[in-house]
């Protein structure tokens, strides 16, 4: 067991979400044609082909690292942990444009599967990686494997909109999503100074949204219930301006003239700056 984390909200099993996810995305991917894998996409430089090989290496390096044990890359000295991770993704991705598209939909059938059945081995509870976007400190495993399931659906969303498909946005798939990227909001307001008990609350629209209370207390920012009393800053945002906020497809300053604000000024703006990826 670990120490408590509840300044990170209430805690989360994706666990069941990753395999029909998974299904999803090979589904996706057989339904393409020539020039479909060859088609640009949102993550600068790569095509479609190239994000899904992406995929790929997130699949093999969770199951080498964290199922088998063995040592994970580490950063040149002096090399900033974003730029490590551009650094080994581009690496990856083109050594293995080599790769068919064919071989490569047999390689992530297969070794998808693998990391799927890793998943549900996992301990919820214990404590693992940090992720970047919610603090330096070690994070707990539920978190991790939320993350990671945001990981796959967001490069999920890139191909289908690269090659005109409709994305994984029905509530089962976009809530999980949306509920893990506001787990960033503690650390985003990390450096806001605000008195004890001060709030502030994102309301996400739609039948995937929800409400999520960031409550300033004596040594830090906390996710927390929603008090009786009106928070001090407010937004409110469609489900749509969210994710793309949270994975930067769009800036704060676009996601500001698509939300709603209230109160504190200072709050709300502070808030946009969420970031609920690596970079």
């Amino acid at each position: 067991m670990i120490s408590d984390m509840s300044w990170l909200g209430p805690r989360l099993d994706v666990r069941p979400l990753f395999a029909p996810q998974h299904a999803a995305f090979l589904a996706l991917l057989d339904g393409l044609d020539a020039g479909d894998w060859a088609r640009p996409t949102a993550c600068p430089g790569w095509t479609v082909q190239d994000v899904a090989t992406h995929v790929l290496g997130d699949y093999l390096g969770r199951l080498s690292i964290h199922r088998d044990g063995f040592g994970p890359l580490h950063p040149h000295h002096d090399e900033a942990f974003p730029a490590f991770i551009d650094r080994i993704n581009d690496e990856w991705v083109i050594a293995a444009r080599r790769i068919s598209p064919p071989l490569l939909l047999d390689l992530l059938s297969s070794v998808g599967a693998q990391a799927m059945s890793y998943w549900r081995t996992v301990d919820l509870d214990a404590l693992g990686w940090p992720v970047s976007w919610a603090g330096p400190d070690p994070a707990p495993v539920w978190l991790d494997a939320a993350r990671e399931l945001t990981e796959y659906w967001t490069h999920h969303q890139q191909i289908a909109e690269a090659t005109g498909r409709p994305g994984l946005t029905r509530p089962e798939h976009l809530a999980p999503v949306l509920d893990t990227f506001l787990r960033a909001l503690p650390h985003t307001l990390r450096d806001t100074p605000a008195a004890a008990g001060t709030t502030l609350q994102i309301t996400v629209t739609g039948p995937a949204g929800g409400t999520w209370t960031a409550t300033r207390t004596p040594t830090r920012w906390e996710l927390t219930t929603p008090s009786r009393r009106p928070p001090d800053a407010l937004i409110e945002l469609d489900a749509d301006t969210a994710w793309r906020l949270c994975t930067r497809s769009i800036t704060p300053d676009q996601a500001a003239t698509r939300a709603h604000t209230h109160g504190d000024q200072h709050l709300t703006t502070a808030a946009l700056n969420i970031l609920s990826i690596i970079r």
